[in-house]
């Protein structure tokens, strides 16, 4: 793994003098540090998993590297790069174009959903050197046998941690295995959800891994207790929500009936909160772990054994109703924030009776824990906490070979929304859920009802509906 960016200066990469001297005239003078890091491996060949966010110049780093190796007097795909969304899509294609400009004639062809396939098939028969597009409309060129990728040597997955958000690791699975083996393939992820390791063994030979310096995750994690009475327990729940505001909160009980309670209070409060028990079965679970994980639900209560095995990308907030008698399970809990490179709070709540478990965490964690007052919690004068998505449910789903691309062709086709717009797609067997941004939530249900996903009129509602 590399940490350490070997090179600075575009010029000491064994990059071609018109490339450099393009490089120059865009104002590209030093690099950023992904590209510092990056363009070394994979201009010497290797594969690559790099860990960098919008913004961080990703894009140039995978792009002067597929440029590098490619051939433009042969008229054929020589590498392709694969986005979550057609405006990722429209970017990466517009990127390529201007640090392409040092060669002649370099044809790049965005394919994404949401727009006719004719013009594009008519594009490709034409030829091209690179295809930039969304997995769902890749495959379906490669079914039609429209796109051939026989002399293709560079894939990239670009934001592949986002692909798989949106339900893409099939369509992503397929595309990779349709390319010719002895090609290198660049991923780029902001986040290593347990996604990326699967693709990475399956489609990556040998990668190099590089990853931007972080900062220590105890940092990161950051503790206050508050001491409540019983029957303020409960309430302070909804303070500690509206003081700061976590997107995504984790509240753990100790007892399932506790957790019955919780919801309850919760819900009165008009916050919107889901709870995990041992009775729910396993649709209703996969339905609530849906939701949360897609930012449509701002509360999830539960036990620790009702949340065994739940790993959810970004947690804001860990709120401890109770103390677990068990040190090892408080760690536990409250390790499931600060994920990646976001910060999370960890909050307890803790009665006079519970003081000898907190002794017993301190001792675990060889340091004092952080007490605040309860009276130190003031709400912001704004509306109540809601949670930034909705998850629309459409009746069908695998059964009926449903694709994430197909529901996402037809959000940003003719229903004319952003890719933006659209969060995570979870395809099961017999429903799709799609999280979309809550101001479009109930336009997107009467456009999707009026229109077609894969060309047959579907059922759709809002889940928020049935509580």
């Amino acid at each position: 793994m590399t940490n350490k960016p070997t090179a600075t200066s575009f010029s000491e990469l064994p990059l071609a003098p018109a490339v450099l001297a393009n490089l120059d005239r865009l104002g590209y003078v030093a690099m950023t540090p992904i590209q510092a890091m990056s363009l070394p491996v994979a201009l010497a060949g290797h594969d690559l998993i790099a860990q960098a966010k919008t913004g961080s110049g990703k894009t140039a780093a995978f792009s002067l590297a597929l440029l590098a190796r490619l051939d433009a007097r042969r008229y054929a795909v020589q590498a392709m790069v694969l986005c979550p969304t057609r405006e990722l899509a429209d970017q990466v294609t517009q990127e390529i174009r201007r640090l392409a400009r040092a060669e002649e004639n370099i044809k790049v062809l965005t394919l994404c959903g949401g727009t006719p396939m004719a013009p594009q098939t008519a594009s490709l028969e034409h030829g091209a050197h690179i295809v930039v597009g969304t997995p769902g409309r890749i495959m379906d060129h490669l079914e039609r046998g429209t796109l051939g990728l026989d002399a293709l040597n560079t894939l990239v997955l670009d934001e592949a941690d986002r692909m798989l958000d949106m339900g893409f690791y099939d369509d992503i699975a397929k595309v990779a295995s349709q390319c010719p083996k002895e090609r290198q393939t660049l991923l780029f992820s902001a986040t290593y959800p347990e996604g990326i390791a699967k693709l990475s063994q399956r489609f990556l030979r040998n990668p190099k891994e590089v990853r931007l310096e972080e900062r220590h995750d105890d940092t990161k994690i950051r503790q206050r207790f508050y001491e409540v009475t019983e029957d303020e327990r409960l309430h302070a729940v909804g303070l500690l929500l509206n003081h700061y505001r976590p997107v995504s909160t984790l509240a753990f009980c100790n007892t399932k009936q506790q957790c019955r309670d919780l919801l309850d209070v919760l819900r009165a409060q008009g916050f919107h909160a889901l709870a995990l028990h041992g009775e729910l079965d396993q649709r209703e679970r996969d339905q609530v772990l849906i939701q949360f994980a897609n930012r449509s639900c701002s509360v999830l209560v539960a036990t620790d054994v009702a949340a065994r095995g739940l790993d959810v990308a970004q947690l804001e907030a860990v709120i401890n109703v109770d103390v677990t008698p068990d040190p090892q399970v408080h760690v536990h809990r409250i390790g499931r924030t600060g994920r990646a490179d976001q910060e999370g709070w960890a909050l307890s709540l803790a009665s006079m009776n519970e003081m000898g478990r907190v002794g017993g965490i301190e001792q675990a964690q060889k340091r004092d824990v952080e007490w605040h007052p309860l009276a130190e919690l003031e709400a912001p004068d704004t509306a109540p906490l809601r949670p930034p998505m909705e998850t629309l449910q459409i009746l069908g789903g695998r059964k009926e070979k449903i694709r994430p691309g197909d529901v996402l062709g037809a959000l940003t086709g003719e229903a004319g929304f952003s890719g933006a717009q659209i969060g995570k797609i979870n395809v099961t067997e017999f429903s799709t859920y799609v999280a979309v941004e809550r101001s479009i939530a109930r336009e997107a249900v009467r456009k999707l009802s009026a229109g077609k996903v894969k060309g047959k009129k579907v059922k759709v509602r809002l889940m928020d509906d049935w509580h």
